[in-house]
């Protein structure tokens, strides 16, 4: 089809579903030093770096480190979060997803991947899509966390398109925030109470429509 837009998917929580490895290696780490993580907390982290999540859960616990100990318990946290998802494969891409990728191949529309995660490109290896992205821009490549539009414009940049010309999927509140931000159109995937500042919102994948797809590429 002719359109000069293109596609930016966020990781965790879009593509696949990683958040729930991350809450089993930051409850171990809460649990580790002393005191509990709940799955209501772990929402709050999504789309938030390691390091300020850090923060966030040793505040929820009370808790202060020294530099050097906080550098010890990410590298922990990391290594044990590393352990579930060396176990992934392309059975944890999220339903309805491929169905996206494969529209967007066939119609040559470039895509790429806006992700806050430093593992990003492993997890894409295992689920073998790391080749399919047209750019893949990680936690390795920006300095400021979203709700900052960094990744998502450094994303649009290897694109070669404008960001007006850029839709964003994304299930955080602050990847929303990122992408109306960067002046892109945002599809929130997740609930609707949560993610109402998106432009389009559905709870996943599968019921998103090719047409309705064909419709925003167009506008």
């Amino acid at each position: 089809m002719n359109t000069e837009k293109a596609v930016i998917f966020d990781l965790d929580g879009v593509i696949v579903d990683t958040a729930k490895y991350h809450f089993l290696a930051w409850r171990k780490l809460a649990n580790d030093l002393g005191f509990d993580f709940t799955k209501a907390q772990n929402e709050e982290l999504k789309g938030v770096s390691r390091v300020e999540s850090l923060k966030k859960i040793l505040n929820w616990g009370n808790k202060e480190l020294s530099e050097e100990e906080f550098n010890h318990q990410m590298k922990l946290k990391n290594d044990n979060y590393l352990s579930y998802i060396d176990k992934m494969d392309e059975s944890e891409i999220l339903p309805g997803v491929q169905k996206i990728l494969d529209f967007l191949k066939e119609n040559n529309i470039p895509y790429a991947l806006g992700s806050a995660s430093k593992n990003a490109k492993h997890i894409l290896e295992k689920i073998h899509l790391k080749n399919s992205f047209t750019a893949i821009v990680d936690g390795t490549d920006v300095s400021k966390a979203k709700p900052d539009p960094e990744v998502f414009l450094i994303a649009a940049k290897r694109l070669q398109r404008n960001p007006e010309q850029c839709i964003v999927f994304e299930d955080a509140v602050a990847g929303i925030e990122a992408a109306n931000r960067g002046g892109m159109l945002s599809i929130g995937i997740g609930e609707e109470k949560t993610l109402f500042e998106a432009n389009y919102i559905f709870n996943d994948f599968t019921e998103i429509s090719i047409e309705f797809f064909k419709k925003i590429l167009k506008k």
